[in-house]
């Protein structure tokens, strides 16, 4: 089990998020990732965002708690700098990894319920927030 923490990063009613394809399925998830050994779960959201997306946040409220395979932090976020779709992760050049493909898109917070979106809790959390 590993700790994770994600950015959840809402511009104009839209969220930013990660899609996922891999075994032929089709899913979305937050941007977001493991923590590193004493790291705090602000500093992995922020190192996520950057590394996954390409952009430096400034990290706000946890607005969610999930348990799954150990803790995960869902923090507002917005975009303070950077270039959004401009990743450099592991998870976009390690080619011997089969972990499918990864691509940094917008959804409107309206449609987050009609996608494969995990977890869901977190998409209701926003829905009830933000609509």
């Amino acid at each position: 089990m590993r700790d994770r923490s994600s950015v959840v990063i809402i511009e104009n009613k839209m969220v930013a998020l990660i899609r996922r394809e891999r075994d032929g399925t089709v899913y979305y998830v937050f941007p977001g990732g493991g923590m590193e050994n004493n790291e705090k779960p602000e500093d992995t959201a922020r190192r996520e965002a950057l590394e996954e997306l390409g952009v430096i946040v400034r990290v706000k409220d946890c607005i969610a708690e999930e348990k799954f395979n150990g803790n995960q932090y869902f923090f507002l976020s917005e975009i303070i700098g950077g270039k959004f779709g401009t990743g450099q992760g592991e998870e976009y050049s390690d080619s011997n990894k089969d972990s499918g493909t990864y691509l940094p898109i917008w959804v409107e917070i309206e449609k987050l319920l009609t996608i494969d979106i995990k977890p869901k809790e977190v998409a209701v959390k926003i829905q009830s927030l933000f609509i």
